[in-house]
């Protein structure tokens, strides 16, 4: 247990200080792991969240008091890489438990060179987001950290408002994809050949920090899938000849991405579309809506979503910190859906094109499979719409 008792701080730019143990990779004062402090309130699913490239720039504090008794693996990653900035949680387990696991969450982060502290009052973390807002962090381990020089790196870092992330995570080049969705009796993921994909119709999904598991589920839907960089212009994607084109999830602010944006505003109308998160953000704004931060977020897997039309309720996953305007919104869409915890955005419907958008992520199964009906839905406007 030695390697979990290396003394660690955590500093919020407001000069707060939380004291733990630090686990993971080693920090020091002089180079500490700086990001935005938010918290997730999901019960499992740790690994999927340390991998979404929706958390680049940020310490994640997960309010599930016990992290790390299933232990990691390969095939539960949503990217190529952890990019949260840091961990935070009540207690470690230093003991996986699980068939699939292949190394402990300590030895996972050690190797991705990701620092996490241990035995922080994580209530009081939370409790204090949700009172005074997020707000960068700082954190370091080892016998002499400088808390001062600390708090000094959080404040530097200013805020997470007027950031693009989206240029850090999206892929260099383009590519195709041909995963499917996990199956339990296989533990593995099992490939279409190009030969089955070739006849599909086609969508293009703009990589503003996209999970893998929304690829399987659109290859899953019956789609062909290209993945293509956050820069490509319109004409680029064009020169793809897609059926359809797909917005994903990403990090940072909305509204610095104002290129996808202009990208989008002009294949508006010429192929159906369809947003998750971030690209729900983007979607919005190319209809002319604007974005603004939430206090301290959402972030969880227990999220109560009022569909208006149906009346029916979701319960959803989500993980972001900006919202749409409702106010901004316009005649051109229709707000469809709603956050029955603070009445912000969930959905809108551009129905004339074929073109809609939700805030949550239908592919991190909630509930555990109440929205991944929208991929399906996708594929059956992009099959009408051509006739």
């Amino acid at each position: 247990m030695q390697h979990i008792r290396r003394k660690a701080v955590l500093a919020l730019a407001d000069g707060k200080l939380f004291h733990g143990y630090a686990f993971g990779a080693t920090r020091s004062s002089d180079a500490p792991a700086v990001g935005e402090v938010v918290f997730n309130t999901s019960m499992f699913g740790y690994q999927e969240i340390l991998t979404d490239p929706s958390y680049a720039g940020q310490i994640m504090c997960f309010t599930a008091p016990h992290i790390g008794n299933v232990g990691c693996n390969e095939l539960d990653v949503e990217s190529e890489r952890v990019f949260v900035e840091g961990v935070i949680i009540r207690d470690l387990s230093l003991r996986a438990s699980n068939f699939r696991a292949t190394q402990t969450l300590d030895g996972y982060l050690r190797a991705a060179s990701v620092m996490g502290i241990a035995e922080i009052d994580t209530r009081e973390l939370v409790s204090y987001i949700r009172d005074v807002g997020a707000q960068m962090g700082a954190m370091a381990c080892g016998d002499d950290i400088d808390c001062d020089q600390l708090v000094d790196y959080a404040r530097a870092a200013g805020s997470m408002e007027g950031k693009d992330y989206v240029k850090r995570v999206t892929c260099d080049r383009p590519y195709s994809w041909d995963e499917l969705p996990w199956t339990l009796s296989d533990n593995s993921y099992k490939r279409l050949s190009q030969e089955k994909l070739v006849s599909r119709p086609h969508v293009v999904t703009v990589d503003c920090g996209v999970k893998r598991n929304i690829l399987r589920l659109l290859l899953d839907a019956g789609f062909r899938v290209t993945v293509v960089p956050a820069t490509f212009s319109a004409s680029d994607i064009s020169a793809l000849n897609p059926d359809a084109l797909f917005l994903s999830n990403g990090p940072g602010d909305p509204a610095t991405v104002t290129y996808v944006v202009e990208t989008v505003r002009e294949l508006l109308g010429r192929l159906p579309i369809f947003g998750i998160c971030l690209g729900h953000q983007i979607l919005a704004q190319a209809c002319g809506a604007k974005t603004y931060k939430l206090k301290f977020g959402h972030r969880g897997g227990n999220h109560p979503v009022l569909e208006k039309k149906s009346d029916r309720i979701h319960i959803t996953v989500q993980n972001h910190g900006f919202a749409v305007r409702e106010d901004t919104v316009g005649d051109r869409a229709i707000v469809s859906q709603i956050n029955l915890n603070d009445q912000t955005v969930e959905a809108l419907d551009i129905e004339e094109l074929n073109t809609f958008c939700i805030q949550y992520h239908p592919e991190a199964s909630p509930g555990p499979h109440d929205a991944s009906h929208y991929f399906k839905r996708f594929f059956e406007n992009v099959v009408g719409y051509y006739g």
